[in-house]
């Protein structure tokens, strides 16, 4: 039933997104199969970084915080190059490196080491950091675990204490590249440049809001591994946006039936609308009688009664994809509805939200086992959707989100598009996109969802797989929201009336910084 389009190349230089040890083993692989030498990898980050720094905050001292390991060679080979380019630097050591150190190339930069309670060469930590305009930290690595020791916890609050602005060396000391945890003190960024790719517990809550700005540099490694997480940017969505062959019809560009209801018909309209908008060329909104309401909002849709059984059928059928959910309502015509339209179904895609969801975790129309999904069925909960779907509490699905996620795709085999900050998609088997949308409290209103809804059946549709498509709708309402900027004031509808040009150009037009090295920048999440 899916459409034959011709489709863009996915391409391969795409911003990901590894855990720790993915990271780590990655590393490894680079160096030591690969013959990438460890060193220059150090010298390419602390340059880097060095880089931004110097064109970020140009004037002042800069501090570095250097632990033991390498993230505390990147940030001395940072203050060495900012040295050799004419800026005032100086380090704290804390924990043991070598005397003298390697990295340093022969440079003797004024440098303390500090202990937990005191500092050896130059009292105490507080005067070590006062007059720095920048500080840089260093300290622990992608792979630390649990709270940091007390000589790091008590630097790192010393540093949150500074009035200069942090810039962290892929990710601030004491956050979980992993989970996004913050077992115990952890460093506040303004800035977190991220060393070949951003780690994903940067970008998840509650560490996130730790990073600042990221921006991710790429420092020599090899090609990115396909199992990481994928992030959802303009670049990500504009290789994968469906193309219209130039002599078509409506039909084989892509048919939709919008399974919703007349208790709420602007939910119903929401999501008819943002289908049309990104492409779909018919849409069939079945829903009860009387449908005056859906009518005058949608004249390009063709309205179906959803009171017998035979019309809702004869819809889904003669439509390439369906979307069920919009203002469905949660009563037992509204589940005899949703049992009519997935017994229909076949093996077209589909996305399920809000009341569809409520139905099948009630076991409407079998439940969520019942769909035979196999990859081609979307579901779209916030978190109290997902709990009652899988029987965990909110804060269980909180807690681990992309956990929760990746266990009902698995045991539902079924696209997981689990919102929140950030909406993450989860496929059966592990794939996984994040989205990487700066705003998502602008979307924290009434309504967004059904957006998101309609974006991803009218991809759908269009032939898009489910996990595609739900990347291409949160990547488009992203774009579009993005573009507006109206911060709170933003409407569902404001978002519908910005897809045009956001997918007619869904990649900025000029890169923030003045750096090819810069492979992702993400601004603080607002």
């Amino acid at each position: 039933m899916a459409p034959d389009r011709p489709r863009r190349a996915s391409g391969k230089s795409e911003a990901a997104a590894p855990t720790a040890a993915q990271s780590a083993r990655f590393d490894d692989q680079a160096i030591r199969t690969l013959g990438v030498p460890g060193p220059a990898l150090m010298e390419n980050a602390g340059r880097q970084a060095a880089l931004l720094v110097q064109h970020l905050y140009p004037r002042g001292r800069v501090t570095g915080l250097a632990g033991a390991g390498n993230n505390g060679g990147d940030a001395l080979v940072c203050l060495r190059a900012l040295a050799a380019w004419g800026r005032d630097v100086s380090a704290v050591i804390v924990g043991r490196r070598p005397d003298p150190d390697p990295t340093l190339h022969g440079w003797d930069l004024p440098s303390a080491r500090f202990e937990a309670g005191f500092s050896e060469e130059s009292g105490d930590l507080a005067g070590l950091l006062a007059g720095a305009a920048v500080v840089v930290d260093g300290l622990l690595g992608t792979g630390a675990r649990g709270a940091p020791r007390p000589a790091h916890a008590q630097v790192v609050e010393a540093a949150n204490a500074a009035p200069a602005p942090v810039v962290a060396l892929d990710a601030p000391s004491g956050a979980d590249c992993t989970t996004g945890d913050m077992p115990g003190a952890c460093i506040e960024a303004e800035v977190t440049v991220a060393f070949g790719a951003p780690k994903l517990g940067t970008l998840l809550h509650p560490a996130r809001r730790r990073c600042g700005r990221i921006v991710a540099v790429e420092i020599g490694l090899p090609p990115e591994e396909e199992a990481w997480a994928r992030l959802v940017t303009p670049e990500w969505v504009s290789r994968r946006l469906p193309r219209r062959a130039p002599a078509t019809h409506k039909n084989a560009v892509g048919a939709l039936a919008v399974v919703a209801g007349s208790a709420m018909p602007g939910a119903a309209t929401l999501a008819a609308r943002t289908a049309f908008r990104c492409g779909a060329g018919l849409v069939r909104v079945c829903s009860a009688a009387p449908g005056t309401e859906l009518i005058a909002a949608l004249p390009e849709a063709i309205f179906v009664s959803a009171d017998e059984e035979e019309a809702v059928r004869a819809a889904v059928e003669s439509s390439a994809a369906v979307a069920a959910g919009p203002g469905l309502g949660t009563g037992p015509q509204a589940a005899r509805v949703l049992q009519w339209a997935m017994a229909a179904r076949g093996d077209r895609t589909a996305a399920l939200d809000a009341d569809a969801l409520t139905l099948l975790a009630e076991g409407a129309a079998g439940g969520l086992a019942a769909l035979d999904a196999g990859g081609r069925v979307a579901v779209t909960p916030h978190p109290g959707e997902m709990a009652r779907l899988t029987g965990a509490t909110v804060p269980d699905v909180q807690r681990d989100r992309i956990g929760a996620a990746r266990a009902l795709a698995d045991e539902g085999g079924v696209i997981v598009v689990l919102k929140g900050a950030p909406t993450v998609v989860a496929a059966p088997g592990g794939d996984l996109l994040v989205s990487t949308c700066e705003m998502p409290s602008d979307l924290a209103v009434a309504g967004a969802g059904d957006v998101l809804t309609g974006a991803l059946a009218g991809f759908l549709a269009q032939g898009a797989s489910a996990f595609e498509a739900a990347g291409l709708a949160l990547g488009a309402t992203d774009r579009a929201a993005a573009m507006l900027d109206l911060g709170p004031s933003l409407s569902p509808s404001d978002i519908v009336d910005a897809l045009p040009p956001a997918l007619a150009a869904p990649a900025p037009s000029a890169p923030r910084l003045p750096f090819p090295f810069v492979v992702f920048d993400q601004l603080p999440p607002r």
